[in-house]
């Protein structure tokens, strides 16, 4: 029986004592990671609010967990290798930094009336927060290892909005297309509506938009990239596979379409199916996905047996000798930090929950506190914007001119910080005829910029926005003939301490159903009644209730 050295023995020991610490630290760091998360808390409650209201967008919540999960699979693949930069603590105080302006102020790069850029976007602030841990802790063969996985947190938003002005709604009619010449391809007679299949006058279909397929395709797509990453394909494999999984959620979705009028003409011979449409096309849609997502791992399998197919493994090298300073000591710079953080978003949530608690102690439903009088205009209704789960919007109130004339709708957001309505206009499909910039003098004698919009749809309306952080007032819009911006100036004190107030959007609004007058003559006279009502009132006096919100 042969024995090992003393020195031998020894340094396996000491080897198997470093794996293992660095395996320790590589966990805490990973625990620290996730807490760190606190210091984007906005960009990650903007991200979740995203994610939990467009259903289009809700495949974006795998993506950090994914992403995460990949790059402890990378930095395994290294032992654990703490040789990370302080530059990437840089980036994580840079990129904290921008998302608590990005909270405090609205910065809007508008392309076209369809096309409008949050700047930073959320997906940026993900990517940055991603690449900033990996440095901090990694070093740059972690990052050059993980680098798919971090690229991969700029799809946090998997599908921006321009996509689906441009994309999403013009395969919403394809689909409709195709059911619909299945349907008569059949023998079924059908309705001149385009968007609707009723077989008969009560018992139809509805082409959705989220019945184009594109749901299915984005999933199948992000199924397809991390899959080849993880089998290491060739990129002409790789981008051969994202391609066709794409192109099966389509085909498969017409699939689900065609399947669906089956199901519609059985159910008209049986009434018992009729009421459980909707659930038979959850069910049909579900084994469909089920069966195409069989085939795609089917195929990926294939080709990862192809050695032809797949990047031979990279030759280890051994990480050269540096002097990057102790784990430890960035270990606790990252503990710092996120305690930081935590008092921030422990701070913003106790202010929040005393202010939700005043107000549902007040009255669930308590209107916004307007004046009676505004000048020679006198309050005629309030009332409260809400979403469908009930969370409050906007404060709105109606004034009207003491000898007649057009009315000024008022609206004070206590909850939305900085907001841009020209996004929430374009998701309806809404278009500005003309913006512009107005700076209005104040009741108390202070110059306030606004941004001026014109729309023309069910009726002809005017809306000046502005955003008030404390005190001071104003958004502005840059002259653009193919692009601008629109932006405020946030409050110096709340950019640099951890006051709670935040950016109270205003919302002014003045229309007219009269949709025969000309667009220019309907502008001049709603722009006319609104400077008229601006100069006569105080914005200061307004957002003074929801300012310790």
């Amino acid at each position: 029986m042969s024995t090992l050295p003393a020195a031998d023995v020894s340094q396996r020991l000491t080897s198997r004592a470093l794996r293992l610490s660095s395996g320790q630290a590589a966990g805490i760091a990973a625990f620290l990671a996730l807490l760190g998360l606190s210091t984007i808390w906005s960009t990650v409650t903007t991200l979740w609010g995203m994610w939990m209201t467009d259903a289009l967008k809700s495949i974006g919540m795998m993506i950090p967990l994914v992403s995460f999960v990949l790059i402890l699979r990378a930095w395994r693949s290294l032992d654990w290798e703490m040789d990370g930069r302080w530059w990437g603590l840089v980036i994580l105080a840079v990129t904290a930094a921008i998302g608590h302006l990005r909270e405090q102020a609205v910065l809007v790069f508008v392309l076209s009336p369809q096309w409008n850029i949050y700047i930073p976007p959320a997906s940026l602030l993900a990517f940055a927060y991603g690449a900033g841990v990996v440095l901090l802790f990694g070093g740059p063969r972690l990052f050059r290892a993980a680098l798919f996985p971090i690229v991969l947190l700029w799809f946090v938003n998997p599908v921006p909005h321009v996509f689906n002005v441009f994309v999403d709604l013009p395969l919403q009619r394809i689909s409709a297309h195709v059911a619909r010449a299945f349907a008569i391809a059949l023998g079924q007679p059908l309705t001149p509506d385009q968007m609707r299949l009723m077989f008969t006058p009560d018992f139809g279909m509805f082409i959705a938009p989220g019945c184009n397929g594109i749901r299915g395709a984005v999933t199948m797509g992000f199924i397809a990239l991390v899959a080849g990453y993880v089998y290491r394909f060739r990129w002409h494999a790789h981008a051969a596979v994202v391609a066709g999984a794409i192109l099966l959620g389509y085909v498969f979705n017409f699939v689900r379409l065609c399947t669906l009028v089956l199901y519609y003409i059985v159910a008209l011979r049986i009434r018992w199916l009729r009421p459980r449409a909707e659930m038979g096309d959850y069910i049909i849609g579900a084994c469909l996905f089920l069966l195409a997502s069989f085939l795609l791992f089917y195929v990926i399998r294939r080709l990862g047996d192809s050695p032809r197919q797949v990047k031979p493994e990279a030759p280890e090298e051994m990480a050269p000798a540096t002097a990057s300073g102790s784990p430890g000591l960035r270990l606790v710079a990252m503990t710092l930090f996120v305690l930081f953080g935590c008092y921030g978003v422990a701070h913003a949530m106790r202010s929040g929950h005393a202010s939700n608690a005043a107000e549902t102690n007040s009255s669930p439903g308590a209107l916004g506190p307007f004046p009676k009088q505004i000048g020679a205009y006198t309050l005629v209704r309030s009332w409260n914007e809400n979403l469908n789960s009930g969370a409050l919007l906007f404060h709105w109130a109606d004034y009207a001119p003491a000898g007649g004339g057009t009315h000024i709708a008022v609206g004070v957001s206590p909850v939305l910080g900085a907001h841009d309505t020209l996004i929430c206009h374009s998701a309806r499909g809404e278009d500005p005829l003309w913006r512009d910039q107005l700076t209005v003098t104040m009741a108390n004698q202070v110059p306030v910029s606004f941004s001026m919009s014109f729309y023309d749809s069910a009726t002809q309306s005017l809306e000046a926005t502005t955003i008030c952080s404390g005190s001071s007032c104003g958004e502005y819009t840059s002259e653009r003939r193919h692009f601008g911006f629109v932006y405020s100036r946030p409050d110096p004190k709340a950019i640099f301490t951890r006051d709670p107030q935040r950016p109270i959007p205003i919302l002014l609004k003045a229309e007219t159903a009269d949709t025969s007058m000309p667009s220019d003559l309907a502008r001049q006279e709603l722009g006319t009644a609104m400077k008229g009502f601006l100069a006569s009132a105080n914005l200061d006096l307004l957002t003074q209730p929801y300012r310790s919100r």
